[in-house]
């Protein structure tokens, strides 16, 4: 089915237009919310309620718009809003499993968690998936020049981080 025809289906509410869009979007995403929370487990959790939001709230999607970066939008405020669930918490973030399909290293996942979400949404889709300004923007909701300078501040900050943790082993 082509974008357009499954975007009509999906806002009808078709069953099959929900496996489709699911199947598409389902890892992309997954891998999108486990580089902005860290935690792959919690990011099966935030992908799941993406799809959930997405379902629910299908009639307030605009055909003609792309559904990619509607999806991408709702899962980064669903990583948001674990994020700050998470900081209302009183004990520490739980450490990262042994068994982590999508492995981040300790030295690395320090230096993310000291990213903003925010921060690290943009670092993921210049760098992992490899998303240019235009769409990220789309995401995001805020101007490509804004995401350009936030992540050049970002990738500066994640670097500077990278480095003092190198210095202090």
């Amino acid at each position: 089915m082509d974008a357009q025809a499954l975007d009509a289906a999906f806002t009808a509410g078709e069953e099959d237009a929900l496996a489709q869009v699911i199947d598409r979007y389902g890892q992309p995403l997954l891998r999108y919310c486990h580089h902005i929370l860290c935690d792959y487990h919690e990011a099966q959790d935030a992908v799941q309620i993406t799809f959930c939001k997405a379902y629910t709230h299908r009639r307030r999607f605009q055909s003609g718009t792309n559904l990619s970066a509607w999806l991408y939008r709702l899962a980064y405020t669903t990583c948001v809003d674990l994020l700050r669930r998470r900081k209302k918490q009183l004990f520490v973030p739980p450490a990262a499993p042994a068994e982590d399909p999508d492995y981040i290293g300790p030295e690395l996942r320090k230096a993310l968690l000291a990213l903003t979400a925010e921060e690290r949404a943009l670092i993921f889709g210049r760098v992992m998936e490899e998303r240019s300004y235009e769409e990220l923007s789309q995401m995001l909701g805020k101007s490509e020049a804004t995401l350009r300078k936030r992540y050049e501040r970002a990738r500066g900050k994640l670097a500077r981080l990278l480095t003092e943790q190198e210095g202090s082993l």
